[in-house]
């Protein structure tokens, strides 16, 4: 099977905003080579440290959010 990873590095990245917190982090509970990759593209400062969380750098922030609204926001104005 071939797989897109591509788009899984943008599902991690949109789900990565789910978990933002002091202004640019995120935990980082998710596949280690999808968060290479987002690191190599200039989504993630290094994620290679002790800490549990990784640093979304401003491009990063800004690509997470509008993934997050392409994949998970209402087009309508109710909740579901």
């Amino acid at each position: 099977m071939n797989i897109n990873t591509d788009a899984i590095d943008d599902a991690v990245l949109a789900l990565l905003h789910l978990t933002l917190h002091d202004d640019s982090r995120a935990w980082k509970g998710f596949d280690w080579d999808a968060i290479n990759r987002l690191h190599e593209r200039g989504f993630l400062a290094d994620p290679v440290n002790k800490a549990k969380s990784v640093v979304l750098t401003e491009e990063g922030l800004r690509e997470s959010e509008r993934l997050f609204k392409q994949f998970f926001a209402n087009s309508d104005s109710k909740n579901r």
